[in-house]
């Protein structure tokens, strides 16, 4: 009816057995704490990097781009192009969004 394995029920009851009845319904708290790579200061050089002009031969940052060039200015040790990800995501600065949106809307008036 509850569609619960049997095992499923033997690991609860062992779990309520051993821990108590909060461990056995919600389980345990993670154990690892994360530190952040990522502070204020870092996070306002990586917005002003990705607005200033991409390097030559490229048309504009990519992730990737803005990491390595971070590590280049020596804002910080070594980043992934995921939390330059996040930051930028965090600030709503998004790589794939224009600035302007007059080219669009030069677009929509021409059709």
């Amino acid at each position: 009816m509850l569609k619960v394995s049997a095992m499923k029920l033997y690991r609860l009851k062992r779990r309520f057995v051993k821990d108590g009845l909060q461990i056995a319904l919600n389980g345990y708290k993670g154990q690892r704490i994360y530190k952040k790579k990522a502070d204020g200061k870092l996070e306002a050089h990586l917005v002003a990097l990705s607005r200033s002009k991409p390097p030559l031969g490229c048309v504009r940052w990519s992730l990737r781009l803005l990491a390595d060039k971070v590590v280049e200015l020596q804002y910080i040790d070594s980043i992934s192009h995921e939390t330059v990800r996040r930051v930028l995501k965090k600030t709503n600065l998004s790589l794939g969004k224009r600035l302007d949106r007059s080219s669009r809307q030069q677009k929509t008036q021409s059709l």
